[in-house]
């Protein structure tokens, strides 16, 4: 195996956003990529009348704040793996990024999902050859916790 160049860091975040903001899933929830850096993955949504669970109350619904801690712990992740393979060509890099996914998803839904723009943070907790493990935390724009998660994502 031939050993390639470290690939810039302003580079890899650069490849995640692009990953990111192609995937049609993303576009029609109307999430926003706010900060990607080595350290943690911030995005967020504004509520619209398509995301609304509980109508006599208007409140987001637990599938949305599922998705939405899940797509931001997916690019926490996606994050981690590509540093860890940067030893690997850009084709083989690719080929394996393009595997990840969803192993495990926990949500705790710790309040109504009330409000009108919700933000999700994701800071990565551990990054493995394989397997990466995420903690995300949605927050409403009055800084109010809604929910958390803990996400398991297969990245090699």
């Amino acid at each position: 195996m031939t050993q390639q160049p470290a690939v810039p860091a302003d580079e890899q975040l650069q490849a995640v956003r692009q990953i990111f903001e192609r995937i049609p899933f993303n576009q029609m929830l109307g999430i926003e990529l706010d900060e990607i850096s080595a350290e943690r993955v911030v995005m967020h949504l504004s509520m619209k009348q398509e995301l609304i669970g509980n109508f006599v109350h208007g409140m987001l619904h637990g599938g949305v704040i599922a998705s939405l801690l899940d797509v931001a712990g997916g690019a926490m992740a996606m994050v981690g793996a590509f540093d860890r393979h940067q030893h690997l060509s850009t084709a083989e890099r690719s080929t394996r990024l393009a595997r990840l996914g969803t192993i495990d998803l926990r949500i705790d839904y710790l309040r109504p999902g009330r409000g009108q723009r919700f933000s999700a943070t994701a800071v990565l907790l551990r990054s493995g050859n394989k397997v990466a493990v995420v903690r995300s935390e949605l927050h409403n724009e009055t800084g109010t916790l809604v929910a958390v998660g803990t996400g398991t994502y297969l990245c090699g």
